[in-house]
């Protein structure tokens, strides 16, 4: 959501005109194309990371291989620290650019939208900085059953395994069976069989 705040007040609201004899669109960062490219860049480029990491996790527990969950676990790690990274220089760069900014008429309509794209970018840092950490942490876990197997164990820590299926005490019982197995009686040379001599 955030990078959608920031994207979007960017490409709305933040190229102005400086003023009526100027009919060129400006950015309204001190009129530096590269501060509000840079922006819209960093926006989207979140936007579409968040939309395909809440796809892997929705899908994380019906990987099988513990290679490819790690692998999954370790590319949102890294996304996240760079995509933190990647907002600090936006917070700062932008916030730089506005502090230079000297505004006129045509740049007032614009103000709101660059505080909000410079405080939404802050709020980024600190987003992604725990979504780093929540992917680091799941990376400690490593290959912990809890992780893998939610189907299968209880959620309660003091829970015990499920019971055998066959009965409580673990000895499986043969009266599912109709007559015990291997006893029936086999001729000693069944047909075109011939014991060898040794």
């Amino acid at each position: 959501i955030f990078s959608i705040v920031v994207f979007g007040s960017i490409v709305n609201e933040c190229y102005v005109n400086k003023d009526s004899k100027h009919p060129q669109l400006l950015c309204i960062f001190n009129e530096n194309e590269s501060a509000c490219s840079y922006g819209i860049a960093v926006g989207v480029i979140a936007f579409f990371g968040c939309i395909f990491f809440f796809v892997v996790d929705l899908y994380f527990q019906q990987i099988s291989s513990v290679k490819d969950r790690k692998r999954a676990v370790l590319l949102d790690l890294g996304f996240s620290g760079f995509l933190a990274f990647l907002w600090f220089v936006a917070f700062c760069f932008l916030a730089n650019q506005w502090q230079r900014t000297t505004l006129t008429r045509g740049f007032s309509q614009g103000v709101d939208a660059a505080r909000a794209a410079i405080t939404f970018s802050f709020f980024s840092i600190i987003i992604w900085v725990v979504l780093a950490l929540r992917a680091l942490q799941r990376y400690r876990l490593g290959t912990d059953m809890s992780l893998f197997a939610t189907e299968q164990f209880g959620t309660d820590p003091g829970a015990s395994y499920p019971a055998y299926p066959g009965g409580s005490s673990g000895v499986e019982s043969t009266e599912t069976y109709q007559s015990p197995p291997f006893t029936e009686t086999l001729e000693p040379n069944p047909k075109g069989y011939q014991v060898p001599a040794y």
